[in-house]
């Protein structure tokens, strides 16, 4: 039988799909409008002015509803697979749910609350969606650590644990230019008044 067509396996093909063309169709618009540079501007900005905002608060709304989906399919999947083989602590499973669905939870205010127009609402979103999600990857990768040899190969839990490193490692310059964007913000708006 073809992967594709045993059980939800579609669903994370499609969160990934969906979810890179929100960025794509965003970033394309905002480009062709020029409302942004052509180097890579942060993924917020090509989603800051109408009419491409409108189409990325949809996109990431429906990539967050994907994710829910994809992260509660997961769940069952390994709280089924722990009352068969009890590799997996109940809270472990918990937690990365938690964690999952906080991050979905922090998309859709990201989608919500445009950079431009509510900053602090934004940022707040963004912080949970990546800190939350780089969680959720890191608790995904022990858990598959833990499954092995039942649910999982040695090739994904060395693939998640490269993705867990490189989400982790991203994680620190993201906060800090988001940190060197506010300040010089704050610089250019008390050199004004």
């Amino acid at each position: 039988m073809f992967w594709f067509k045993q059980g939800l396996c579609l669903l994370p093909v499609f969160l990934v799909i969906w979810a890179s063309s929100t960025f794509i169709v965003s970033y394309l618009i905002a480009l062709l409008r020029r409302d942004v540079d052509i180097v890579f501007p942060y993924i917020s900005d090509t989603g800051a002015q109408p009419p491409e905002s409108c189409i990325f608060g949809l996109m990431t709304f429906v990539s967050a509803c994907a994710g829910i989906a994809t992260i509660y399919s997961r769940y069952k999947y390994v709280e089924k697979l722990s009352e068969e083989t009890r590799v997996v602590n109940v809270c472990l499973n918990k937690s990365a749910l938690c964690a999952g669905l906080t991050s979905c939870l922090g998309m859709c205010v990201v989608a919500t609350f445009q950079e431009t127009t509510v900053t602090v609402a934004h940022d707040i979103g963004a912080l949970l969606f990546f800190l939350s999600g780089v969680s959720y990857i890191i608790l995904q990768t022990v858990i598959s650590y833990q499954v092995y040899p039942f649910g999982s190969s040695m090739t994904v839990i060395r693939v998640r644990l490269f993705i867990s490193t490189i989400a982790t490692l991203a994680f620190f310059p993201s906060i800090l230019s988001q940190k060197h964007r506010i300040i010089t913000e704050k610089k250019l708006i008390s050199s004004i008044f």
